[in-house]
Protein backbone atom coordinates (compact mmCIF):
# COMPACT_ATOMS: atom_id res chain seq x y z
CA UNK A 1 0.00 0.00 0.00
CA UNK A 2 1.48 3.47 -1.12
CA UNK A 3 1.40 6.15 1.72
CA UNK A 4 -1.59 7.77 -0.58
CA UNK A 5 -3.40 5.28 -0.18
CA UNK A 6 -2.90 4.50 3.42
CA UNK A 7 -3.90 8.62 4.05
CA UNK A 8 -6.86 7.89 2.41
CA UNK A 9 -7.22 5.04 4.49
CA UNK A 10 -7.58 7.56 7.63
CA UNK A 11 -3.58 5.99 8.76
CA UNK A 12 -1.11 8.31 9.26
CA UNK A 13 2.07 7.62 6.72
CA UNK A 14 4.82 8.59 10.01
CA UNK A 15 4.25 8.10 13.74
CA UNK A 16 4.03 11.23 15.68
CA UNK A 17 7.12 11.71 17.39
CA UNK A 18 5.76 14.99 19.41
CA UNK A 19 4.88 14.57 22.62
CA UNK A 20 1.36 14.64 23.60
CA UNK A 21 -0.32 17.97 25.44
CA UNK A 22 -2.93 16.27 26.94
CA UNK A 23 -3.83 16.61 30.60
CA UNK A 24 -2.80 13.50 32.31
CA UNK A 25 0.82 14.29 30.38
CA UNK A 26 1.06 17.78 32.01
CA UNK A 27 -0.07 16.02 35.21
CA UNK A 28 2.81 13.82 34.93
CA UNK A 29 5.12 16.04 34.29
CA UNK A 30 4.23 18.12 37.13
CA UNK A 31 4.51 15.03 39.35
CA UNK A 32 7.73 14.24 38.06
CA UNK A 33 9.60 17.91 38.66
CA UNK A 34 11.08 18.91 41.51
CA UNK A 35 9.66 21.73 43.38
CA UNK A 36 12.47 24.02 42.37
CA UNK A 37 11.64 23.31 38.49
CA UNK A 38 7.69 24.31 39.39
CA UNK A 39 8.73 27.39 41.30
CA UNK A 40 11.05 28.23 38.23
CA UNK A 41 8.88 27.31 35.46
CA UNK A 42 5.94 29.33 37.04
CA UNK A 43 8.17 32.59 37.34
CA UNK A 44 9.00 32.23 33.99
CA UNK A 45 5.50 32.06 33.11
CA UNK A 46 5.03 35.43 34.84
CA UNK A 47 7.95 37.08 33.41
CA UNK A 48 6.28 36.48 29.99
CA UNK A 49 2.72 37.72 30.76
CA UNK A 50 4.11 40.86 32.65
CA UNK A 51 5.74 41.79 29.47
CA UNK A 52 9.20 42.01 31.07
CA UNK A 53 12.95 41.04 30.32
CA UNK A 54 14.35 37.84 31.91
CA UNK A 55 17.36 38.56 33.50
CA UNK A 56 19.08 35.89 32.49
CA UNK A 57 19.06 37.96 29.03
CA UNK A 58 19.75 41.52 30.78
CA UNK A 59 23.30 42.37 30.16
CA UNK A 60 25.07 44.75 31.55
CA UNK A 61 24.48 49.33 31.48
CA UNK A 62 21.17 47.97 29.48
CA UNK A 63 17.81 49.72 30.83
CA UNK A 64 15.24 47.21 31.83
CA UNK A 65 11.76 46.05 33.56
CA UNK A 66 12.08 42.73 35.65
CA UNK A 67 9.84 40.88 37.78
CA UNK A 68 10.34 37.85 39.79
CA UNK A 69 10.23 36.86 43.81
CA UNK A 70 12.28 38.04 46.15
CA UNK A 71 14.47 35.28 47.75
CA UNK A 72 16.81 36.69 50.50
CA UNK A 73 16.61 40.42 51.79
CA UNK A 74 19.47 41.72 53.81
CA UNK A 75 20.87 45.08 55.33
CA UNK A 76 24.66 45.51 54.30
CA UNK A 77 26.57 48.53 54.36
CA UNK A 78 28.03 49.69 51.47
CA UNK A 79 31.11 51.94 52.23
CA UNK A 80 29.63 53.14 55.49
CA UNK A 81 26.35 53.61 53.89
CA UNK A 82 23.52 51.72 55.06
CA UNK A 83 22.08 49.40 51.69
CA UNK A 84 19.28 47.06 51.83
CA UNK A 85 19.63 44.46 49.15
CA UNK A 86 17.52 41.94 48.12
CA UNK A 87 18.06 39.04 45.74
CA UNK A 88 15.32 38.92 43.04
CA UNK A 89 15.05 35.62 41.10
CA UNK A 90 12.21 35.03 37.82
CA UNK A 91 13.13 31.39 36.90
CA UNK A 92 16.26 32.10 34.82
CA UNK A 93 18.75 33.99 36.90
CA UNK A 94 19.37 35.84 40.07
CA UNK A 95 19.64 39.70 40.32
CA UNK A 96 20.96 41.56 43.60
CA UNK A 97 18.56 44.38 44.01
CA UNK A 98 20.16 47.48 46.02
CA UNK A 99 18.52 50.13 47.75
CA UNK A 100 21.07 52.63 49.23
CA UNK A 101 20.93 54.38 52.12
CA UNK A 102 17.83 52.17 53.15
CA UNK A 103 17.51 49.65 56.77
CA UNK A 104 14.21 48.85 55.43
CA UNK A 105 11.33 49.44 53.31
CA UNK A 106 7.50 47.88 54.27
CA UNK A 107 6.85 45.11 52.04
CA UNK A 108 10.22 44.22 50.86
CA UNK A 109 10.61 40.41 52.49
CA UNK A 110 11.44 36.94 51.45
CA UNK A 111 8.76 35.24 49.24
CA UNK A 112 7.18 39.14 47.76
CA UNK A 113 6.50 39.09 44.39
CA UNK A 114 7.69 43.08 42.69
CA UNK A 115 8.41 44.36 39.26
CA UNK A 116 11.67 46.45 39.00
CA UNK A 117 13.10 48.77 36.60
CA UNK A 118 16.53 50.69 36.08
CA UNK A 119 19.75 50.19 34.49
CA UNK A 120 21.82 47.16 35.31
CA UNK A 121 25.04 46.58 36.18
CA UNK A 122 27.67 43.30 36.80
CA UNK A 123 29.50 43.69 40.10
CA UNK A 124 32.01 40.75 41.05
CA UNK A 125 30.07 38.96 38.10
CA UNK A 126 26.85 39.06 39.23
CA UNK A 127 23.81 41.27 38.14
CA UNK A 128 22.77 44.24 40.21
CA UNK A 129 20.39 46.81 39.99
CA UNK A 130 20.65 49.77 42.29
CA UNK A 131 18.01 52.12 43.36
CA UNK A 132 15.50 50.85 40.98
CA UNK A 133 11.64 51.84 40.41
CA UNK A 134 9.54 49.03 42.02
CA UNK A 135 5.85 47.95 42.03
CA UNK A 136 4.83 45.42 44.80
CA UNK A 137 2.72 42.60 43.45
CA UNK A 138 -0.43 42.19 45.22
CA UNK A 139 -0.25 39.80 47.91
CA UNK A 140 -3.39 37.98 46.34
CA UNK A 141 -1.65 36.89 43.44
CA UNK A 142 0.90 34.91 45.38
Amino acid sequence: MSAAAGTLLGMSAAPRTDKPAGRFRRMLDRLSSSPEDLESEELQEDTAASGCTRISDCSDRQIVKVTGTLRTVTLRPRAGVPALEAELFDGTAPLDVVWLGRRSIVGIEPGRKLIASGRISMSHGRRVLFNPKYELRPLGQE
